[in-house]
């Protein structure tokens, strides 16, 4: 095998992963699943009684999923504005999270200490706070910027 075919095959499978798209209904499967995690969560967190942190989790990772499947479920009408556009908002999320991930301990450090006169610990933001944000930002952009094409 030449090197030319081995570059060609790497780019072949390269973009086949970057243009990865579900169908468009899984879009309404992820909306379900991410809707019906939020309303569970509120039902343990207010009617669940007795030790629920696994259920806690399971919601958790549900939900991620489901925004997940929201991200890269294909429009009705795919075209290249709206991959331009999805790229665009998967940019901003990334740059907007890492921001959020950098500063938003800090700030919760310093507000924790003005509020409460004892010292209050540093505390590093989760996983799923961080993955949950970017998500929700890169889902809020893309709607936004498709909107106003």
């Amino acid at each position: 095998m030449t090197t030319k075919k081995i570059i060609d095959c790497e780019h072949k499978h390269f973009y086949k992963l970057i243009n990865f798209r579900l169908p468009h209904k899984f879009l309404r499967v992820g909306i379900t699943i991410a809707t019906l995690s939020i309303i569970v969560m509120f039902i343990r967190a207010f009617v669940m009684e007795g030790d629920t942190e696994w259920l806690k989790t399971i919601l958790k990772q549900c939900l991620l999923i489901g925004m997940l499947l929201m991200s890269v479920s294909k429009d009705k009408e795919e075209d290249e504005m709206t991959v331009t556009l999805r790229s665009q908002s998967y940019a901003i999320a990334f740059v907007v999270g890492v921001m959020y991930a950098l500063v938003l301990p800090y700030v919760e450090f310093g507000v924790s200490n003005a509020v409460h006169s004892g010292g209050e610990a540093f505390k590093q933001l989760g996983d799923f706070q961080v993955l949950t944000f970017m998500l929700m930002i890169q889902l809020m952009f893309y709607h936004n910027l498709k909107r106003y094409r």
